[in-house]
Parts: structure tokens; C-alpha cells; sequence
């Protein structure tokens, strides 16, 4: 097989910059890679395949998402969690969503209730095999529904780019025993209340759903006060 001009090399690391942070994003949200840890460009570019460009460009992007720290000339780290920030993504995402669903419940879309319902029994079954990560995507595939039936796609992905604290928060959280349950519980309150046109039990349940995990800041703290900012 002939080997690849820098053209074609450019093209192809070109291309998976986006494909590296949204990787190496989800390694940091899930913990996989763990606040304090040190990311070697050398070695991210071995493991990737690729040449040092895309894992610079990807690590500038989770930069300026505030998930790295970028020490010139000497390391890139993941950052701690920054509890104001958290606390800031969860204010925005809950104006946003509080909003939505009220949109959502006067609409009253039967294609959207059984769309949101196969999401609930996909996290009912990763709840069940205590697959976290798993559990945290269909969450996220959950709220992503709610922001594309409501056509506020681009809300969806400005929420995305602020909520890595707040999300690594809930990921800390969540193997709390009863905290997948009752996240469960709160969305299948939501889609009810939906499917029923109340909006305004869609947006109590919307909030008592958003409010869990910062409620519950003091013993996260105190579990991993390594991974908290002071």
C-alpha cells in the first residue's frame, strides 16, 4: 500500500481533531480521566495514531471548555472541578429546560412521549447493570430529545459546551445507591406530565430533577476533595 502524501495527512488529522475531543471530553466527564491527571501530547498522539496537530487543537478545545489546564512548556492537566462554574451550567440549563418543557407539554407530540419513553427503559436497563457511563449518555440522549423537539438544538449544544464541572459532579454522584433510580423516576414524571399536557408539573419535576446532585455538594466535597477547586 503506497504510503500517504502530507497532504493526505493533513486532511486526515484535519479530520479527526473533532473525533479526539469528543474522546478524550468524554474521558474527562466520565471520570475515566480523572481531575490532576497529566495528558502527554507525545503520548495521546501514539495512542490516537495521529501527529501532534489534532491532539493540540482538541486540547485547545477542551481549554477553552475549562475540562484542561494548559501549562506551556510543561503539561496539560485535567482541570479540578470548579463548583461556581457548575453551579452556573446548572443555573443556565435549568432556565433553558424549565422553558422547554413547558413548550413541550402545551404541544403534546405522541411521537416525542414514546421517542423519550425507549430512552427511560435504556436507562432503566444501564441503571440495572450499573454501567455508569452508559447511564449518563442516555441521560444525555434524554435532554438532548427535549431540546430537539422543541427545535433549540444550537441551546442544546451551548449547555453541552458549559455543563463539564456540573457534569462531572452528577458522574460522581451517581453511583450513590437510589440516585439512577430517582433520576429514572424524575423522568418518567416529566414524560408524563407531557404526555398529560400539565405544564406545570413538567417544570416541578423538571426542577426537583436538576436540583439533585448540587443538594447533595457538601458530601461530594468531602468524598473527593481532590477533585473539587478549593
Amino acid at each position: 500500500m503506497p504510503s500517504m502524501t502530507s497532504s493526505q495527512r493533513l486532511d486526515r488529522d484535519r479530520q479527526a481533531a473533532p473525533q479526539v475531543f469528543e474522546r478524550l471530553r468524554e474521558m474527562i466527564v466520565s471520570l475515566v480521566l480523572p481531575p490532576g491527571e497529566t495528558l502527554s501530547r507525545t503520548k495521546l498522539a501514539k495512542e490516537f495514531g495521529l501527529s501532534s496537530t489534532p491532539i493540540r487543537d482538541a486540547l485547545m478545545r477542551l481549554n477553552e471548555e475549562d475540562l484542561v489546564d494548559v501549562f506551556p512548556q510543561h503539561a496539560t492537566v485535567v482541570s479540578k472541578i470548579d463548583v461556581e462554574a457548575a453551579q452556573q451550567a446548572h443555573f443556565l440549563r435549568q432556565s433553558l429546560e424549565l422553558e422547554i418543557v413547558r413548550t413541550l407539554a402545551l404541544a403534546h407530540d405522541p411521537a416525542l412521549i414514546d421517542e423519550l419513553n425507549r430512552t427511560i427503559a435504556l436507562q432503566q436497563h444501564f441503571a440495572g447493570l450499573g454501567d455508569f457511563a452508559a447511564f449518563m449518555a442516555s441521560d444525555n440522549d434524554f435532554h438532548w430529545q427535549l431540546y430537539a423537539a422543541a427545535a433549540k438544538r444550537e441551546l442544546w449544544n451551548l449547555v453541552r459546551s458549559r455543563s463539564g464541572h456540573i457534569d462531572r459532579l452528577r458522574r460522581l454522584h451517581l453511583p450513590t445507591p437510589g440516585k439512577a433510580q430517582d433520576i429514572v423516576l424524575h423522568h418518567q414524571m416529566i414524560v408524563q406530565a407531557i404526555e398529560t399536557k400539565q405544564p406545570e408539573e413538567a417544570q416541578q419535576s423538571l426542577r426537583k430533577h436538576l436540583s439533585g446532585t448540587l443538594g447533595y455538594l457538601a458530601e461530594i466535597r468531602a468524598s473527593y476533595p481532590a477533585y473539587l477547586r478549593d
